[in-house]
């Protein structure tokens, strides 16, 4: 624990990204197996089961400090984090052995069939024993909320350093569901077994949104385009005759939708595919909204399934005949996946083949790309035809150009303090919109402004409080912002009765006042 934790200090303590990889390398070249499996665990946001909530946390740390509640959460609305505040506010008291990192796991693991008093009783012990830093990571790994700035790839990075493998092979190997209380360093990272490897993903490949002058710089012919369509990414497996669906969250999704289980007997063996789950009903893809009803169920009953029908709609491939060839040119890799589509293309199986668009120009790009909404798509993607299939995101190589957003004039109506170093701010907006007479809140959005911009809201947001509500101010009603928003779906959950993805604020409107704000029946026009 105590390795681990001087590990975040020095991580935390820097911005630059070679003294990150250097000081991950050291670790992991410096400790034990045990430790250095549950550090990759941590830092690939797979953490153990929250033994305790942070509602009882927050009222345990009250007691240890003899604080009042009143005063600690204060203090931690100034801190903007929970496992710092407690780190600040306990004292260490107790000297003695500091258990391991994975000791000291297991012990949280073993924590949460106890009774409270038990959880109580363990937890002011760990709090009273450990040092300032090693109980700000007890208590982070306790909350579950590990987030410390270092990605994925660079921990990657720097494991691949350490162990002397080629980093996309180990990008490779932390896929997928694992668990350090089932698997050890070796079986994971040095000599996995194929076998235990069947229903393994790829790591998927990322864009960038497109920069502003790329028509300038790039020959249309040298682009692969195709419409990025607006479901969910995922992975379909097929090996030994066995289907797996993975989405790009690295959850593995298969019994959500059993209409893709018939593939299995279908498509040859060694066959990975990288799509987009759609709704797909009568030859209509249907919108997210629909397939949000299908990925928030426990089960899938048939009625289900009749009502909201999935199919995958295909991008690439990644496995061919059991043979890794994402380093092919993505030209050959669709040659190979169109080969594929047509040797099923009219049975009546659950996938579709993203069409590839075919343009002279950069100008018949944009007017396809004002396409996107009437065909259920967020806008287009742009492929090297060249290019292989990468892990992550790498910029040069793929790129989205996403169709302008729908916008709405809103009002400012209610305002949280922000985290990190906004913590002392109001940046955590709510936003209402006319309904006769009353404003009814319809999202919340916290980007999109300037730093100069926030300090004035704040400035506002303060000076114009109606009710506080702990965190939350109620404000007067004055403020006007544009609010941009990627897709827009009836929704019964919301008191607005309407559901938009992706808000953000676009601008602030200094040029109108809050009766020009929009109304609700202006928003429910934009529906498709």
């Amino acid at each position: 624990m105590k390795r681990f934790a001087k590990l975040i200090e020095q991580l935390d303590s820097t911005n630059k990204t070679n003294q990150k990889v250097a000081a991950l390398t050291q670790y992991f070249l410096e400790a034990p197996k045990e430790d250095a499996l549950w550090s990759v665990a941590l830092l690939s946001h797979r953490r153990p089961p929250r033994p305790v909530t942070t509602k009882l946390m927050r009222s345990w740390a009250s007691e240890i400090t003899k604080l009042p509640e009143w005063l600690f959460e204060e203090s931690y609305h100034i801190v903007g984090d929970l496992a710092e505040t407690i780190a600040l506010l306990v004292r260490q008291e107790a000297k003695g052995k500091v258990p391991s990192l994975s000791q000291c796991i297991d012990e949280i693991i073993n924590l949460k069939p106890k009774q409270e008093s038990q959880k109580k009783e363990y937890i002011f012990k760990r709090w009273k024993s450990l040092n300032n830093f090693e109980r700000f990571v007890f208590n982070k790994i306790l909350t579950g909320g590990f987030r410390i700035g270092v990605s994925q790839k660079l921990m990657t990075r720097a494991l691949s350093k350490a162990v002397k493998i080629n980093e996309n092979i180990l990008a490779h190997r932390l896929m997928g569901q694992w668990s350090p209380k089932t698997i050890t360093f070796e079986e994971l990272i040095l000599n996995p077994n194929p076998q235990d490897q069947i229903s393994q993903p790829y790591p998927f490949f990322l864009a960038y949104a497109l920069e502003e002058d790329f028509q300038g710089k790039e020959k249309v012919i040298n682009w692969h385009i195709e419409h990025k369509w607006d479901g969910m990414r995922a992975q379909l497996i097929i090996r030994e005759r066995k289907s797996f669906l993975w989405s790009r969250g690295e959850e593995l999704i298969t019994d959500k939708f059993p209409e893709l289980d018939c593939l299995a007997n279908i498509l040859p063996n060694g066959t990975v595919l990288d799509g987009e789950l759609l709704p797909y009903k009568d030859g209509q893809i249907g919108n997210f909204n629909d397939l949000q009803k299908r990925i928030g169920r426990k089960s899938v009953s048939a009625k289900l399934k009749q009502q909201i029908p999935i199919v995958i709609m295909l991008y690439d491939i990644l496995e061919w005949e059991g043979k890794d060839i994402r380093s092919y040119p993505l030209m050959d890799r669709q040659d190979l996946l169109a080969q594929l589509f047509e040797k099923y293309d009219g049975e009546k199986i659950p996938i579709l083949l993203s069409e590839v668009l075919k343009f002279s120009s950069w100008e018949q790009v944009a007017v396809e790309r004002e396409k996107s909404e009437d065909k259920r798509s967020e806008g287009l993607m742009l492929k090297d035809k060249k290019s292989s299939y990468g892990v992550g995101r790498k910029k040069g190589n793929w790129w989205k150009w996403k169709s302008n957003p729908k916008t709405i004039d809103a009002v400012l109506t209610y305002a949280m303090r922000g985290h990190g170093r906004r913590t002392n701010m109001y940046t955590d907006y709510t936003f209402g919109l006319w309904e006769d007479n009353n404003l009814v809140t319809f999202a919340k959005a916290y980007s999109g402004l300037t730093d100069a911009e926030i300090k004035k809201v704040d400035q506002f947001i303060k000076q114009n409080t109606l009710e506080r509500f702990g965190p939350v101010r109620q404000v007067k009603p004055e403020l006007v912002f544009e609010i941009a928003f990627e897709g827009i779906a009836p929704s019964s959950r919301h008191k607005s009765g309407v559901a938009v993805r992706f808000p953000r604020i676009l601008r602030w409107r200094h040029d109108k006042k809050t009766n020009d704000a929009n109304s609700l029946e202006d928003l429910k026009q934009l529906l498709p």
